[in-house]
């Protein structure tokens, strides 16, 4: 099993890191009251392109301040995080993508309804949606899980905004799922629509097997990371930058 214990130093962290993280907090803090401001005050209507956040915003938040933590816990979440973005992102985009080839159009106001033509399509669109805002057994989750508490154990207010700036982040991304897969039929672009073919059902079942089993048994992943993470964060805190 992996042992996220914080790795014993023979020398204390010299002042490189706290440098760093004096710097870096700050700006992370900046940057999520930023994205809920933002989101709370724009009506989503407005944000008509469906890559238009990929709903990146948070990932990107969340692994920059699992590695500012210099912790065990909140590197390896960082890691863990990117790695799921990998699969995640590519998800997403492959399936806007397969939308765009047949409607040739990525304004939400286009599509609704794609649930009925697109059963197929709009099932494995959820999977990837649901890993995107962070549901448990998903590959989203578990970066997301291991960087909030390295973050509750550094200070909980930025624990506090950062799962903040996540819950918002789902909340977009549950309402143009919504938005552009259930309710009528919006226009005679999406009743011609045809399912995925064998070929993109491949693609997106691999990226949806990968999805699922980082989720479900991320140990592989965080046991060959380990060593390399402690012997990082040993480097850094005998660092001889003053």
């Amino acid at each position: 099993m992996t042992d996220f214990s914080e790795p014993r130093f023979d020398h204390p962290p010299r002042p490189l890191a706290q440098r760093v993280g004096a710097i870096a907090w700050p700006s992370f803090f900046a940057a999520g009251v930023a994205t809920m401001v933002f989101f709370a005050f724009v009506d989503p209507l407005t944000l008509r392109d469906m890559t238009f956040p990929d709903l990146a915003i948070s990932r990107e938040l969340g692994y920059t301040l699992g590695f500012f933590m210099f912790s065990s816990l909140g590197v390896e979440g960082a890691l863990v995080q990117m790695i799921s973005h990998g699969f995640v992102s590519g998800a997403m985009f492959f399936c806007i993508g397969v939308m765009y080839d047949r409607v040739h159009s990525r304004q939400i106001a286009d599509y609704g309804g794609v649930v009925n033509t697109m059963p197929k399509f709009a099932a494995l669109f959820m999977l990837f949606t649901m890993a995107n805002a962070g549901l448990p057994a998903t590959s989203g989750f578990v970066g997301e899980f291991m960087v909030i508490l390295g973050a509750v154990k550094y200070n909980f207010w930025v624990a506090f905004a950062a799962a903040s700036s996540l819950i918002v982040g789902a909340a977009y991304s549950l309402w143009m799922y919504k938005r552009v897969i259930f309710g009528e039929v919006a226009n005679h672009h999406v009743a011609e629509l045809t399912d995925i073919n064998k070929r993109e059902f491949a693609i997106l079942a691999v990226l949806a097997v990968a999805t699922l089993w980082m989720g479900l048994y991320p140990q592989p992943f965080t046991e060959v990371m380990h060593a390399s993470v402690n012997d990082l964060l040993h480097h850094v805190a005998i660092s001889k930058i003053q």
